[in-house]
């Protein structure tokens, strides 16, 4: 094994860029592992807990470059890789404008001279506070898709705002759609007449795809962050996101999509909901509340549209025979369909171990030999790398993991597609999926795979394609999350 660490002076890269270029170093032949990073207190903690040795004299505006390989031909493979992947973003980011132009210094003067109205703030949670503030005091209003944001900030952020009567949707606001104009995780659908406020990511993008399955597109879908309709916060964003979607002319009806919210918090929204004139629908998870497929379902039937046969492929048993372990493995990507995902099977399986704050709570490990539900994109997890959407690396070596453990009986995941998403995230799942049945199969076992894919036939991936190369691989493949939930429990030894 050899190991190379440096550190280049001076030469800046945005993070979201960097996460990229890791990934695709980590990728290059030889190469054990990679991360392409500025050295800010957070990502040399992350480079030192990845076994790197990082220069006590590294600063935030200096950019490290650490690759571990096999040997040295896996370090030039590893370095000659590093120079491409910046040599792109050079290439990308070059010719912005007039060669005399002095850019902007700061987010505010950049939004006053651009004329903006709208400004995404993506930056560590310490650092996003400020910048917003910043769009703020510019009249902007601001999709905030950092995490690791207090929920102290958050209300503090969201009160400047509506005095400014400027909307802050956020913190870890993953998926907005802005007059047809996708910000971060977003999937392609047409538009329509229902405008949709989300105090969830994932649940958004599902309930978008469900409507567009159903051929009803969407105004807007304004993000809120996902603490929104807790106590702590009171519903502050939606609250503002529904009057003004009340006066939007293209938005006929809305729909509410959100986590599991506080019930006071959830009653003082629906009845000033009820006094803006605004056809709303629920779609709030909870115990006795439908799951989000439900809750679209009953939507479309209010408003006279036919609901139709949601996309499902269901695997043909291979190893029919074969005994299946007890326990439901769910590994998600998506916050809320992993909540969902929860909610639904606990009906039948009983208390579920996850890291998704109920109880009984998974430790450090993750781990647990009963039913667990495990959120790659929680905070958490997230610190100092790509979410599981773009790098799904942490998810892989689980689904791997699992696949020797002879109580996995059925493994649970999701795949979300969309701008933002991993340009090829079916063929990797694929291949994993493949090689985990391979493995329980080798031990004697079955292993059930069942993959909630959220996504539309229009994204950049296609949802067909990846359904079919998910197929293929002998997973079972449902555009519902609550419908691919109900059948991976059906499918458990124990549950038979």
């Amino acid at each position: 094994m050899t190991v190379h660490v440096e550190l280049r002076r001076g030469a800046y890269h945005d993070s979201v860029s960097l996460m990229q270029v890791s990934r695709s170093v980590a990728g290059a032949p030889g190469v054990q592992a990679a991360q392409v990073a500025m050295a800010t207190e957070l990502n040399v903690d992350v480079l030192r807990q990845m076994g790197f040795e990082v220069p006590a004299d590294a600063g935030p505006n200096d950019l490290v470059v650490a690759v571990r390989a096999d040997d040295e031909a896996g370090v030039e493979s590893g370095l000659a890789a590093v120079e491409d992947a910046l040599r792109a973003l050079s290439a990308t980011s070059s010719d912005t404008g007039a060669a005399d132009e002095v850019p902007p210094a700061t987010l505010g003067s950049a939004i006053r001279r651009a004329g903006a109205g709208l400004a995404v703030v993506s930056v560590p949670g310490a650092h996003a506070v400020t910048e917003t503030y910043d769009a703020i005091a510019a009249g902007a209003s601001v999709m905030l898709f950092s995490d690791n944001v207090s929920v102290e900030d958050e209300v503090a952020l969201k009160d400047a705002a509506a005095a400014a009567d400027v909307l802050v949707m956020g913190p870890d606001c993953g998926t907005a759609l802005v007059g047809g104009v996708a910000l971060g995780f977003a999937n392609v659908v047409r538009q329509g007449p229902v405008g949709i406020v989300a105090a969830s990511g994932t649940g958004a993008q599902q309930a978008m795809c469900l409507l567009e399955a159903a051929e009803v597109g969407v105004s807007h879908c304004l993000g809120v962050g996902g603490r929104d309709l807790k106590a702590a916060v009171g519903g502050r964003s939606t609250r503002q996101a529904l009057r003004a979607l009340a006066e939007d002319a293209s938005t006929e009806w809305v729909l509410v999509v959100s986590k599991p919210p506080d019930d006071a918090v959830l009653e003082t929204v629906r009845a000033e909901a009820a006094d803006l004139g605004l056809r709303v629908h629920w779609a709030t998870l909870g115990a006795g509340r439908p799951d989000l497929t439900a809750a679209v379902e009953q939507a479309l039937a209010a408003e006279g549209v036919t609901v139709p046969t949601w996309p499902a492929t269901t695997a043909t048993p291979e190893d029919a025979g074969l005994a299946v372990g007890p326990a439901l493995r769910g590994l998600f990507c998506g916050g809320t369909l992993a909540e969902e995902s929860l909610l639904v099977a606990t009906g039948t399986l009983g208390p579920i171990a996850s890291n998704l704050g109920h109880e009984p709570a998974l430790g450090a490990d993750l781990a647990a030999t009963g039913h667990v539900v495990v959120d790659f994109g929680a905070d958490e997890l997230t610190r100092g790398r790509a979410h599981p959407m773009i790098d799904p690396t942490l998810r892989m070596e689980r689904i791997a993991a699992e696949a020797a453990d002879p109580t996995c009986g059925v493994l649970l995941l999701d795949l979300v597609l969309g701008h933002g998403a991993h340009p090829d995230p079916a063929g990797e799942l694929a291949d994993a999926v493949r090689a985990a049945r391979d493995t329980a199969h080798a031990d004697g076992r079955a292993l059930p795979v069942v993959v909630s894919l959220t996504g539309t036939d229009a994204d950049p991936q296609g949802r067909s394609r990846c359904a079919e190369a998910l197929a293929a691989a002998g997973a079972s493949v449902f555009l519902s999350n609550a419908a691919a939930t109900r059948h991976a429990v059906s499918l458990l030894g124990g549950a038979r």
